[in-house]
């Protein structure tokens, strides 16, 4: 686990390609640990943090520092710069650092921000990078080093059982998937470390990226969405608690997606009559905070398919995106999965119901996609007709550790 070889070898077919690597994930994912990792099997490397104050002062008195790093002839070393997103000047340091040296340097960026909003349009860095994104572990990594493009037969074959995914499941189920508390694997263990994860991320990293004045109040939202989790959001609800306006708690969700403390997922619309087309749901990387377990394991399935469409569409198998199907009469299935805005295959989370919701096979009918129902228990695994169709009910977690 602690190798991260599924990340790995992302990277490794990226360095084949492209002189500037780009990694980003929230903070204690293992970014840095990874970054590392993979310098130590470079001839050569140099690694540079911006948080740490003296290689702030060394990018600014000499932003080429790197050409200073002893070297045969024929080495092209790897550059690692850790969190030079928080450099103001980071995009166009990094356009003149990949222009003036790419061919003698490789350059390895990692951040806890989301260095992927620099794909603006007339960006300066267009064109010159590649990215993926780090996540907490995940069942499907932890099953496979290997990233792989899912096919329809794939989904629709019954999965084996998989006492390490298990096992792995019901650890990550009490103590989150990011890797220090998932390594102690114990819920004190779990409580000291998210008692000051979430406040740091807010009151270190999002005050000093935005210098938010009302950091109390964005803190209280934050909590407060956690009773959110499985519910489609309504902004104007949490601005009515907190008594700010509906754009502040709007835009301050947008800056805890970027710090990767939240995802949001759209309901689904096309080819879907009567769908409800606003209001997004709202979802934990640490899905440890919900207290709810029925909820929890939702957020938990969520995590694995966010991971796992993120990563499919970084590596290059097309333009996969996750969302949630509800209509106006509030019959949902939790979520889908389109490819190249085609829909691909459904999911229902169900803690504990084994028996094929209703609203599953409604929405197959319509979209007449491969749908698969994942309870939280084991040793389940079963295929329904649904005319043409079929359903898998399956354990997550031998469903999911298939899905890399």
């Amino acid at each position: 686990m602690k190798k991260r070889n599924y990340y790995k070898n992302i990277w490794a077919d990226f360095n084949k390609e492209k002189e500037m690597i780009f990694i980003s994930g929230a903070r204690q994912t293992g970014k840095t640990t990874l970054a590392k990792d993979i310098a130590y099997q470079e001839p050569v490397s140099y690694y540079l943090n911006y948080d740490v104050p003296q290689n702030k002062t060394k990018i600014l008195a000499q932003p080429t520092f790197f050409e200073a790093i002893d070297r045969k002839k024929s080495d092209r070393p790897l550059v690692i710069l850790d969190e030079i997103h928080k450099y103001k000047e980071w995009k166009n340091y990094l356009k003149g650092v990949y222009d003036g040296f790419a061919d003698e340097f490789r350059f390895l960026v990692t951040g806890s921000g989301r260095l992927d909003l620099s794909r603006k349009r007339g960006d300066a860095l267009a064109g010159r990078y590649l990215h993926f994104h780090l996540f907490p572990f995940t069942i499907g990594e932890i099953s496979s080093p290997t990233i792989r493009q899912v096919a329809p037969e794939i989904l629709l074959e019954l999965p084996e059982q998989n006492n390490v995914a298990r096992d792995l499941w019901e650890t990550m189920f009490q103590v989150s998937g990011f890797p220090e508390p998932c390594l102690k694997g114990t819920k004190l263990k779990y409580r000291r470390w998210a008692h000051s994860y979430h406040s740091q991320v807010i009151r270190d990293d999002i005050r000093n990226e935005f210098a938010v004045r009302q950091i109390d109040t964005m803190e209280a939202l934050y909590f407060l969405i956690t009773n959110c989790v499985g519910s489609p959001f309504s902004a104007s609800n949490q601005a009515n608690t907190l008594k700010i306006s509906h754009n502040t708690v709007s835009s301050w969700i947008t800056v805890f997606e970027q710090f990767f403390l939240v995802f949001k997922l759209r309901p689904y619309s096309r080819k879907i009559s009567r769908s409800l087309v606003k209001e997004p749901k709202i979802y934990f990387y640490d899905y440890c905070r919900i207290q709810d377990e029925a909820l929890r394991y939702e957020n938990m399935v969520a995590v694995e398919l966010s991971r796992a469409v993120t990563l499919w569409t970084d590596f290059g198998f097309g333009e996969y995106q996750l969302w949630y199907l509800r209509n106006k009469e509030k019959q949902e299935v939790d979520f889908i999965v389109t490819e190249n805005a085609q829909p691909l295959f459904m999911v229902e989370a169900k803690f504990s119901d084994v028996t094929v919701s209703p609203n599953l096979i409604k929405f197959q009918n319509a979209l007449n996609v491969p749908a698969i129902q994942l309870v939280h228990q084991k040793n389940v695994v079963r295929k329904i007709k649904n005319e043409k169709n079929v359903v898998i009910v399956a354990s997550a977690a031998d469903w999911l550790a298939g899905l890399n």
